[in-house]
């Protein structure tokens, strides 16, 4: 977990005001949709629509390496109503938690002690439980060939770690009822296309789709930004 000098937890109910009506008490955060879960865990339960988010990187070449995979991905962040937008190079400790509103791209060998697995982290239990950014460090294996993943899911990965430090998580769910949940069990479309933050790799398989955030994460997106009010933040 990402160290922070950040002690406040996240609100998941704010109570009424007074003098409301019964039958508008209580209003609790989306927490989770059809194709998407917030990751309530780590604290994070909103996203503000206010805050700047930045992206940066740990080098010249990484960045030079790492900003195609991200462009569709950001754009539709953008579309969606976060303010984000890729930014230059900064010095990253995977370990600690960025400026506020910085997330940071890396990259270690097996970062998280298994191959072809890389890690997103937010910052952990941000003030009102929005989202303050986070470090996103990749398995340096996909680049040095000793790790063999397909173009199109590479790319997704870029966008599923990301999606991450904004407080998404894996909506993987018990689908066939054998009572567990396994890898790539998880809501498709009409169109066979899993949820980008579907574990261990969803999204488009195409080249044109690809780094693409799904219906099902905009949807998760659209919630954590909706939450923004009812995390007692703002």
């Amino acid at each position: 977990m990402l160290r922070t000098g950040i002690a406040v937890g996240a609100a998941l109910v704010v109570t009424c005001a007074f003098n409301v009506p019964p039958a508008h008490a209580a209003r609790v955060v989306t927490l989770a949709g059809p194709g998407f879960q917030v990751a309530a865990r780590s604290g994070v339960t909103s996203v503000s629509p206010s805050r700047s988010y930045t992206i940066t990187f740990a080098s010249v070449r990484l960045r030079e390496r790492y900003v195609p995979h991200l462009t569709d991905g950001v754009a539709q962040l953008r579309a969606a109503g976060v303010k984000v937008t890729i930014g230059g190079v900064e010095d990253v400790d995977p370990a600690v938690c960025p400026p506020r509103g910085h997330i940071q791209f890396t990259q270690t060998y097996r970062p998280v002690g298994r191959g072809g697995y890389s890690r997103g982290m937010p910052c952990p239990a941000p003030e009102k439980g929005v989202a303050a950014g986070g470090v996103v460090t990749m398995d340096s294996e996909y680049f040095d060939g000793t790790w063999d993943i397909a173009p199109h899911k590479l790319r997704n990965t870029f966008t599923h770690e990301m999606l991450h430090v904004f407080g998404l998580g894996h909506p993987n769910l018990d689908r066939d009822g054998d009572g567990s949940v396994e890898p790539y069990e998880c809501v498709t479309d009409p169109h066979g296309t899993s949820p980008v933050m579907c574990s261990p790799n969803g999204g488009h398989r195409s080249a044109a789709g690809a780094g693409r955030l799904t219906g099902f994460d905009v949807a998760g997106i659209r919630a954590l930004l909706a939450n923004f009010g009812l995390s007692g933040s703002g």
